[in-house]
């Protein structure tokens, strides 16, 4: 797995799930043209963007590039990168018939296109002596598996202005993505200070 500071910002979850076997870092899936609408997503992809910046990883057609330009548009501040797969014809395998261009999109292109792509637009190396949170300490602070973990995620997601349907895997990733140990640790005094 290579490890990169950037979050990854892709159209769907399929795309999300061929990154994640390349990339250790967080990758955010728009839902395609939900992302017009998605008002939790958007905060999520604007904040990424100022902690550690974004790569903008869409298909190449003009689906892609129109989610492309809308993302670049509402990031105001930070750092936001563009990847590009190439214009490759064929369909994906699990899809009946070809887009509407007739390209391949990126959950259907070679892994080597994708490392390519992404290394092209100027990724950055993860920190690898910063103390992560694991999910140990999001058991140990009855954030996942317990009786009251939903509740005390979303009192978390709520004090860092994150969605709060996130599930406590995404909320991991994006805990490490924009915040060190011991700034999750007081907000985890804070939230259990407050009940």
């Amino acid at each position: 797995m290579i490890k990169i500071k950037e979050a990854i910002v892709v159209e769907g979850i399929y795309d999300k799930v061929k990154l994640t076997n390349i990339f250790d870092t967080v990758i955010v899936p728009t839902g395609g043209f939900d992302i017009f609408k998605n008002q939790n997503t958007q905060k999520l992809i604007q904040k990424l963007a100022r902690s550690r910046g974004i790569i903008v990883f869409t298909d190449c057609d003009r689906a892609g590039f129109v989610i492309r330009n809308f993302i670049k548009n509402i990031v105001k501040s930070g750092v936001v990168k563009h990847a590009y797969i190439p214009e490759i014809e064929g369909k994906e395998k699990r899809k009946s018939a070809p887009s509407k261009e007739g390209f391949l999109g990126v959950e259907g292109v070679g892994d080597d296109i994708i490392k390519s792509a992404i290394e092209k637009c100027g990724v950055s190396e993860n920190d690898k002596h910063k103390r992560l949170v694991t999910k140990a300490d999001l058991f140990a602070d009855g954030l996942s598996g317990g009786e009251n973990s939903f509740k005390y995620r979303k009192m978390l997601t709520k004090e860092l202005d994150l969605p709060h349907r996130i599930s406590a895997n995404m909320l991991l990733d994006v805990i490490n993505s924009l915040y060190d140990y011991d700034e999750y640790k007081s907000q985890i005094k804070l939230i259990k200070g407050g009940e």
